[in-house]
């Protein structure tokens, strides 16, 4: 379950994360990249000592799209 919960707060946290960087990805570019951002943000918040996603919540969605900003960032500098 928790996968499934990673994969659709990462589909919502693409398409946050693309409007706020107005990415050109398209909008299910921006929804895969939102889920590897889940488990980036994830990940990267662990680095830190903190919890990733913990469940569906504000904080959750607020480290998917962290996760996914990241995710698009590093994209945009590949791509050029």
């Amino acid at each position: 379950m928790n996968i499934l919960l990673w994969i659709i707060l990462g589909a919502v946290a693409g398409w946050l994360a693309g409007v706020f960087m107005k990415s050109d990805n398209g909008t299910m570019g921006d929804i895969v990249l939102g889920i590897v951002g889940a488990f980036v943000g994830g990940f990267l918040m662990n680095q830190f000592g903190q919890p990733g996603v913990t469940g569906f919540n504000l904080y959750s969605l607020i480290v998917a799209v962290i996760g996914a900003v990241v995710v698009i960032f590093i994209g945009r500098l590949f791509h050029r």
